[in-house]
């Protein structure tokens, strides 16, 4: 039962790896480079469209609400201790700054 089940799983993705793949062909010169570079070029837009619109606003997202929770627990300490530790909060702010400003410069450094 076991066997039968794990060679379903193979057999369904094999099928899926064969329907999802495309093949990029080098048209007629055989200059596969150019056939590379030329899906690079067409997926890049996408690419830096996604990365913009989605994972930068959900990483802006995670570190704003970490940033704020480790802040507001390092009032309490302050509060219960009489010692502010700015470790941990700045470091949340600088890399929630970062990732602010990262679409403006990085498509230049990546080179899209």
């Amino acid at each position: 039962m076991k066997k039968k089940r794990i060679l379903t799983m193979l057999c369904v993705a094999a099928l899926l790896g064969c329907l999802f793949c495309t093949t990029a062909y080098a048209a007629g010169t055989g200059d596969v480079a150019g056939a590379v570079e030329s899906t690079w070029r067409t997926a890049s837009t996408q690419i830096k469209s996604v990365v913009d619109k989605v994972v930068f606003p959900a990483i802006d997202l995670i570190l704003a609400v970490f940033f704020f929770g480790k802040l507001a627990t390092a009032y309490f300490d302050y509060r219960k201790h009489g010692q502010f530790e700015w470790a941990a909060p700045a470091i949340l702010f600088a890399c929630l700054v970062f990732t602010l400003t990262c679409p403006l410069y990085i498509w230049q450094i990546v080179g899209i």
